[in-house]
């Protein structure tokens, strides 16, 4: 059940933009380009996908009349993401819908012109691809998924809550595709660690099967885990949950609402859907003419906290009360 919304932002919300007639606009089909980080069979982001055609149709974009949309898919793979941002960037689009920092990253070393929009990108100044968040000052401009590092502590703070006696927690990521290569959570999540008495594990992965590893060994020595909020994580969240449920291992999904909606302990993050939809005006704006250097970057509006309940008590895990009334949705 939904229960609130999280609201913060960055620059704050953007002026209304006057919407003419797009025949009135253009005598040519204008052509989007989307390189998604995630896997094309997964429902879940093309569900996100489709948020964001749906609202470019409501705004008279419609592929095939008005315009043209291509979109590849990466599935994880940082080479996937380089070959394809190379292929959509020869295509010249007018504008390029970016999902997470490793598909930004690939777009921005093959083009300084086409104006690209990203999505999910957690540290656009650190990762390079803006001046600054109120004026981006080049090419690139979009919507961020968090609101500063120090999340990395928080999601060690509501998994202390659920699970208060592990003493050692991991962070797993993939360090080809976290942002700041997994840096930028790590000083904020090893300070909760100290200040609860709790000691850090930082674990890197590039597949399934080291992924099973680390969770066989967190099960052994009773640890606790975190997902750092990382594409590569995204797309293999499915392992992530199938063995730390079977290794007994208490986890937090960062960034993803449907790691405990598909069987995950709990997570905390941005509403993705929101995010996806909130990019729309921008990419308008700019089939319009506008500038991307003058759009601001901004933070997301609406955040979850998920439990799965049902799963904690197959951990052998009580969820306090207060924590389940202070959820957007409790899985029974």
């Amino acid at each position: 059940m939904r229960r609130r919304d999280f609201i913060k932002g960055i620059a704050g919300s953007t002026a209304a933009w006057p919407i003419p007639a797009i025949a009135q606009q253009a005598d040519r089909l204008r052509r989007i380009s989307v390189l998604m980080a995630f896997d094309e069979n997964d429902p879940q982001t093309r569900g996100w996908l489709s948020d964001f055609t749906r609202e470019l149709a409501e705004l008279g974009w419609t592929d095939g009349r008005t315009m043209r949309i291509d979109v590849r898919w990466a599935a994880g793979s940082v080479d996937r993401m380089r070959t394809f941002a190379k292929e959509l960037v020869e295509l010249q689009p007018d504008v390029i819908l970016a999902a997470t920092t490793p598909v930004t990253a690939a777009l921005q070393r093959e083009t300084s012109t086409i104006p690209i929009v990203f999505v999910l990108v957690s540290d656009p100044v650190g990762a390079g691809f803006v001046a600054g968040l109120p004026r981006p000052g080049g090419n690139i401009t979009g919507f961020s998924n968090i609101a500063g590092a120090a999340f990395g502590g928080k999601w060690l703070e509501m998994l202390k809550e659920i699970a208060p006696r592990v003493r050692r927690v991991a962070i797993m990521f993939n360090p080809d595709t976290a942002p700041g290569g997994g840096t930028y959570f790590l000083d904020a999540f090893k300070a909760a660690a100290r200040s609860l008495a709790m000691e850090p594990i930082t674990s890197r992965v590039r597949s399934d099967a080291e992924i099973e590893a680390v969770i066989a060994s967190l099960g052994r020595e009773q640890a606790g885990l975190v997902i750092m909020a990382d594409s590569f994580m995204l797309v293999h969240r499915g392992t992530v949950i199938s063995q730390a449920a079977r290794n007994n291992v208490p986890a937090i999904g960062a960034d993803f609402p449907m790691f405990a909606r598909e069987g995950g302990l709990l997570s905390y993050g941005s509403n993705f859907s929101d995010i996806f939809r909130r990019a729309v005006p921008y990419v308008d704006r700019i089939l319009r003419g506008a500038n991307p250097s003058e759009l601001p970057v901004q933070a997301p509006t609406k955040y979850e906290l998920v439990i799965n309940v049902k799963t904690a008590k197959a951990l052998g895990l009580d969820v306090p009360l207060f924590l389940q009334q202070r959820a957007d949705e409790v899985i029974e």
